[in-house]
Order: C-alpha cells, then structure tokens, then sequence
C-alpha cells in the first residue's frame, strides 16, 4: 500500500489529457490528499500513518463508487487485471478482443510508470484505449481510472479492461469500481507467487494461470500452486489457458460472457469454479 510503499500520487500523467474539467462522476483532483511518501518521514507515529493510509483509501473508495455508478449507467462490464510485469497481460487483452469485438465493443485503460506502448499495441486491434501513465506510482487509482473512463467515452453495453501497473502488492487495496479483479499468473514464475502475494489473490475473484504451452519445459506444479491459491482465498476462480496457442482461451471467453450478462442485471459470477 502507499503508506508502506511510498509511491508517489504526484508524478501521475494521462496520455493527452490534462484534467483541467470537472468530472461528471464528481471527482475531483485529490490535491488534498497527504503524499504517501510522507509516511516514511522520520519520527512519523504509527497513528498518523494509519491515519494517512485511512484518508488514501478512503477518498479512493467514494471514487470507486463514483466509478461503479458511471459504470453501472452505461451497462458496462469492467475489469481490473493485475499482474507482475512480463506476465502477458497485454498479449492477453489483444487475443481477448479479436475474439470479442465481432459482438460488442471493447476498450481498455492502460496502466503503465512510462509509455504508451502497451495503449498502442491494443489500438491495432481497433479497439479503443486510453494510456495512464503513473510515473513513481504503483498503481492505478480510481481518481484517474474515472478520468479515462471518460476519455475512452465506450458505447453502452461494452466491455472495459483496466490493465494495472504490473505489480502484486498495491494494487491489492485499491477499487477502481470494477466488477471483479482478475489476477493473471504466468507457468514461468513460481507456483509459490499466491502465498507470497496474499492479498492481491485473496482481493481476486478470478486467476488466470498463463502460458500453459510452456509446461513441458518448465518445472512448475500446477496443482500446487492452485492448492496454494484456494489457501489464500477458497473462493477464487482459475483458469488454464495459453494466450499464444489459444489453449482454454474459450473457457476465459465464456467466463466473460457470463460475467457481462450477470452485470447487466446488478449479479456477479458464482465463485469458486475451476476450468
């Protein structure tokens, strides 16, 4: 989280945009909000980190809400994917659109420190994407997820993918008001990744174990790493597949499709299934 992390909110920038309007979901530039980095100021009391890190999330959370609503008016289906760095997300949400956009429009806010690169890679497919870049920051928040929102300006009854800033600590905390976060774990790391990361498996409501292809060259125990997931959190969801080969991609397809349908009458996805 920010208070232990020290990322700094500051150095924040989005792509073209310099949020000079004001919102329509009543954000608001949060200014206000106490920097972060100023919980590792010598002679600091636990109190007032605590209290700082209560303003953070709290303040993110009404966003959230704000985020949720806007959402909800214009039936659209948002996820919020997490994920260390070079686990494919972005491969990922390019074969996901191809397959999807013949039936409803797709778009996708990128979360990256710098670059649009990832935001670039997305717009080939024809989708719409809107890039965030963080700067110091960790991770995305709802302040500048609501901001994007805006500028990706989706049709109704669309599909919104936020891809976060790759990494499996922060983002844990923070509700961008999305319907499910979904965290995506790649065979060429360790199975041991849910135990390191607890909180970012236990906030998920959905595991996506990339890169199966890759089994036969790896040492990597699936079903361990699965036991170690459900330890965390008994109630995720996983699912195998391969992004590069298309291996299990329809199971992720209609894990979507059920996911939007459901959204569209105020329900979530039952937990716990396993493709």
């Amino acid at each position: 989280m920010c208070t232990v992390c020290g990322c700094a909110d500051h150095a924040k920038s989005d792509e073209g945009h310099a949020h000079a309007h004001a919102h329509e979901h009543g954000h608001h530039h949060h200014d206000d909000v106490p920097d972060p980095a100023h919980a590792h100021v010598p002679g600091m009391s636990q109190a007032r980190l605590v209290k700082i890190e209560q303003d953070i999330l709290g303040k993110n959370n009404r966003y959230a809400a704000a985020n949720r609503d806007y959402l909800a008016r214009h039936g659209l289906f948002a996820l919020n994917l997490v994920t260390s760095p070079g686990f494919c997300k972005t491969t990922l949400l390019t074969q996901t659109i191809e397959r999807l956009k013949p039936e409803f429009t797709v778009g996708v806010i990128e979360g990256d420190q710098q670059t649009a690169l990832d935001a670039e890679r997305i717009r080939q497919t024809g989708a719409r994407a809107v890039q965030i870049n963080t700067g110091k920051g960790c991770h995305l928040d709802a302040h500048r997820v609501g901001h994007a929102l805006e500028d990706l300006a989706l049709p109704d009854n669309g599909v919104v993918f936020i891809e976060n800033v790759g990494n499996l600590v922060c983002p844990a905390a923070f509700d961008l008001g999305e319907a499910h976060k979904v965290v995506v774990l790649s065979v060429t790391e360790g199975e041991d990744k849910p135990i390191k990361y607890p909180d970012m498996f236990h906030a998920a409501d959905l595991m996506i174990l990339n890169k199966i292809d890759l089994l036969p060259y790896l040492d990597f125990d699936v079903q361990q790493c699965i036991c170690y997931a459900r330890r965390v959190n008994p109630r995720i969801t996983i699912l195998e597949l391969s992004a590069k080969t298309g291996q299990g991609m329809d199971a992720w397809l209609q894990w979507l499709q059920a996911g939007r349908t459901l959204n569209a009458i105020g329900q979530s996805l039952p937990a716990g299934g396993q493709a």
